[in-house]
């Protein structure tokens, strides 16, 4: 077992033991019931999607300055686990929403603005993949990343800066009982640990695939120099 493999057993082995205290140790809640829940993981989600594309934000910074690989490896990998744990804030926010609300999704300021967000890198990973790989492409994407990251902000402060349905910052606020922020810091930190692991895996194989196609570069340039067999 290399150490990407025992990396991601721990990060596993930490969200089973962040699951048995989000339903074992955690008390229910008197208003909402069993899905309330959600509420540790939607919101642990959310911050370490906040993590994943401040690490895109420094990593295209760095490439702009310097051009360096390795920032735009770490970049590309920040923005698809982002998207993906924004992926697990907005379905969980979704499961939440249908008991308390009775709808699955409303035009929320809080729910539009991350909808959002995930767009916004979801298009990242779309340049990245459409684009001819190279410095071109590495640059653009940058540029999306770094002015992608303002609606960060927007997301966050969108329960403060308007009226929204989305419940307020409890955490901020002091809303919970000492049981349940107990909870919610362990699994927020199990949380961004797996998001680390899938970072630094996501990395190692940016690094694999970018010795893949300096491989195949100059194979490509002999093949396009070499004169056409006479018929």
């Amino acid at each position: 077992m290399n150490r990407y493999e025992k990396a991601a057993a721990a990060a596993v082995a930490l969200m089973l033991a962040a699951a048995g205290a989000i339903f074992l140790y955690a008390p229910g809640d008197a208003l909402q019931g069993p899905v309330q829940r959600i509420f540790y993981l939607h919101v642990s989600s959310a911050i370490a999607a906040y993590g994943c594309f401040a690490v895109v934000l420094v990593g295209g910074i760095i490439y702009l300055r310097n051009e360096s690989p390795a920032a735009d490896r770490f970049a590309r990998a920040g923005a698809l686990v982002g998207v993906v744990f924004t992926t697990v804030t907005l379905v969980m926010g979704m499961l939440w929403a249908k008991p308390i609300w009775g709808s699955f999704w409303t035009w929320d300021a809080r729910l539009t603005s991350t909808l959002v967000l995930w767009i916004i890198y979801a298009g990242y990973l779309l340049v990245r993949r459409l684009a001819e790989p190279g410095r071109q492409a590495a640059r653009i994407a940058a540029v999306v990343g770094i002015f992608g990251f303002i609606d960060v902000p927007v997301v966050h402060f969108s329960v403060t800066w308007w009226r929204t349905q989305h419940p307020g910052p409890i955490v901020v606020n002091n809303a919970l009982p000492a049981e349940m922020l107990a909870t919610f810091l362990f699994t927020l930190a199990c949380t961004l640990v797996l998001a680390a692991v899938l970072i630094a895996i996501r990395y190692r194989i940016e690094t694999l695939l970018d010795a893949k196609v300096a491989i195949a570069e100059p194979a490509k340039l002999v093949s396009a120099q070499q004169p056409e067999a006479a018929p």
